[in-house]
């Protein structure tokens, strides 16, 4: 079971994670959406194709950009769509 801590909180914890440049890809249904606010922040991968991304809201204070997710991946990462991963300080165990 991976799970992904932030701020005293439990935001994600599946048995179904995909492993991608060492980064745990949850399914979006295993995070707890009242967690995620919408970003307008972009980024792009050669190979994965172009990253959107979600604010973290927990107990109080925000972690800007903390969820990333492609909407839309390429073939060569298609096993990723419908995932989030996540980073700036977000513990993931598992």
């Amino acid at each position: 079971m991976a799970i992904a801590r932030w701020n005293g909180e439990i935001i994600a914890e599946s048995d179904d994670t995909e492993m991608v440049e060492g980064n745990h890809y949850f399914p979006l249904e295993s995070v707890h959406a009242q967690y995620l606010r919408p970003s307008d922040t972009t980024s792009v991968c050669p190979w994965k194709g172009t990253a959107n991304y979600y604010n973290l809201h927990v107990n109080g204070k925000d972690n800007p950009d903390a969820v990333w997710y492609y909407a839309e991946p390429k073939e060569a990462a298609a096993n990723i769509k419908g995932r989030v991963a996540f980073w700036r300080g977000v513990e993931v165990t598992g």
